[in-house]
């Protein structure tokens, strides 16, 4: 089961990501993106924050001594992606301001195609193989046909057919879900996702390192004094990420079928994976203290109007 599993790694994760995007697209129209041209300012300290001082706070955390190269791989490709659906969907809950959360997602998505290779190739180099080239290229193709054509296609399937557009995302996250289950039970069977051998230190490191995205969450909106609504979008967006996106990327520069590199990939997996799992735990977190705050001044605009 595990090798076939690693015979078609690149497959399952392909498919987890476009079938992730597809519902993410069928559920955005042009008017979420009004709000760009309107209020600038909370979207451009909201990509801020996710294009420049999360790479910056990765790097910190990569060039802690003792880091190895798997690990900053990790770290790094978390740094690299940008958020995803359930950061949309743990805005909502959180009463957050849902159509910055969609607009700070979906730019960063466009913009992925320019920075992802190059926080990458600025992060990692220096703790890879000398002889090891990154493919920038192809990571560009693939989040143009994985990622960007998805998208594009889902919003296209909500224009023309958006009474069963809800459905059709549904069962795009569901079948999306499956996949990572799939990535994760693979890669257990094929014995690549050892605690013993990631180590209580690395676990610890990367808890340190989802806890600094959460803080720089917190900080950045309330020092340039947005209201709590989009204070919370901006958190979200900063703290949950699209794990699907860096497990593709994982798995296309990484390949479990490459003795020489699969040993870094195999501790990279392991980081996003346990990543993954923290961001959901502190979303959960941030969604229940943040919705009781975020609803008190709504009804007190609902009660004066």
């Amino acid at each position: 089961m595990g090798e076939l599993y690693i015979a078609h790694e690149y497959s399952i994760a392909a498919l987890q990501l476009i079938l992730a995007m597809l519902g993410m697209g069928a559920t955005l129209t042009g008017r979420d993106f009004q709000d760009i041209a309107r209020a600038p300012r909370p979207i451009t300290a909201g990509m801020g924050v996710q294009l420049l001082m999360v790479p910056l706070l990765a790097l910190l955390f990569i060039s802690w001594p003792g880091v190895t190269a798997g690990i900053a791989v990790g770290i790094a490709l978390i740094a690299a992606i940008p958020g995803g659906t359930v950061s949309n969907i743990f805005t909502y809950l959180a009463r957050g301001d849902i159509a910055l959360s969609i607009s700070i997602t979906t730019l960063t998505t466009l913009a992925c195609l320019v920075t992802t290779p190059l926080i990458l190739d600025l992060l990692i180099g220096q703790h890879l193989p000398a002889d090891f080239v990154m493919p920038r290229l192809n990571i560009v193709m693939e989040i143009g046909l994985t990622l960007l054509l998805p998208l594009l296609i889902g919003m296209l399937f909500l224009r023309y057919y958006p009474r069963q557009a809800p459905a059709f995302s549904l069962w795009c996250i569901r079948g999306s879900l499956l996949g990572v289950l799939l990535i994760v039970v693979g890669s257990l069977l094929a014995g690549r996702l050892d605690l013993a051998a990631f180590g209580a230190g690395n676990v610890l490191l990367v808890v340190l390192f989802s806890v600094a995205l959460a803080v720089a969450g917190w900080l950045v909106p309330r020092l340039t004094g947005m209201n709590r609504s989009k204070a919370t979008a901006i958190e979200l967006e900063v703290v949950v990420r699209n794990i699907n996106l860096g497990v593709l990327l994982k798995v296309s520069i990484f390949p479990a079928s490459d003795p020489v590199l699969a040993p870094i990939g195999d501790l990279a997996l392991f980081t996003l994976l346990l990543y993954g799992g923290l961001q959901l735990l502190i979303g959960a977190a941030l969604i229940r203290l943040r919705r009781k705050a975020n609803a008190a001044p709504a009804a007190h605009a609902n009660s004066a109007g």
